[in-house]
């Protein structure tokens, strides 16, 4: 049944708690939304096969707890990923200014040095927003992210985010081919020195 999977990529989802990790998870791998879902204990698994650019890839993403009590998981919760995506919610506003210390720890367990990231702006359906849109894609750009805003809720920006994370990394080289190379799989045409470029503040949903 995975003969035609180009390869097998590890996304993490990481954040704080609360804002709505597990949510943009459920909505991408099963299409559905829980207002009342409850906070993530240790880590939650799920794996979903998409199409991107016509290859197919199988995404085994890894939603982990935000809550501190849980960050002895970390170094081999890290190990191996090829895509990371980033969550705040865009009305708590303590959930942006704590990124930078979540890309710390990105940068202190992560095992690639060229580990694509997506920051996720989430909750973009309520009204009481503390986070201006300028601000995520500001932070996206220095960081050299991806940037979309979501809502799990709606489903607004949830497929896209995942889909553009992983045609950067299929089109990143060196990132993926070593897991595929004992099933002889080469991607032809692929883009030189892509993987050094910042993101343009690309993947913006209006």
């Amino acid at each position: 049944m995975d003969e035609d999977v180009l390869t097998t990529l590890k996304i993490l989802i990481i954040g704080e708690s609360g804002v709505g990790k597990s949510s943009l998870l459920l909505r991408f791998t099963d299409d559905t939304f829980d207002p009342e879902l409850a906070a993530t204990i240790g880590v939650d698994f799920k794996v979903k096969t998409i199409s991107v650019d016509g290859n197919k890839a199988k995404l085994a993403i890894w939603d982990t707890a935000g809550q501190e009590r849980f960050r002895t998981l970390t170094p081999s919760y890290y190990r191996g990923a090829q895509g990371v995506i980033l969550v705040y919610d865009v009305t708590r506003r303590d959930t942006f200014a704590k990124l930078d210390n979540w890309l710390n720890e990105l940068e202190t367990y992560c095992t690639r040095n060229d580990i694509v990231k997506m920051l996720v702006g989430n909750k973009i359906d309520k009204e009481n927003r503390e986070v201006d849109r300028n601000e995520g894609l500001k932070f996206a750009r220095k960081h050299s992210m991806l940037f979309i805003e979501a809502s799990a809720k709606t489903c607004d920006g949830v497929q896209c985010a995942f889909e553009e994370l992983v045609e950067k990394i299929i089109q990143t080289p060196g990132l993926w081919e070593s897991e595929s190379q004992n099933r002889g799989v080469k991607l032809t045409n692929k883009e030189e020195g892509y993987a050094g470029s910042a993101c343009g503040g690309y993947c913006s949903m209006l």
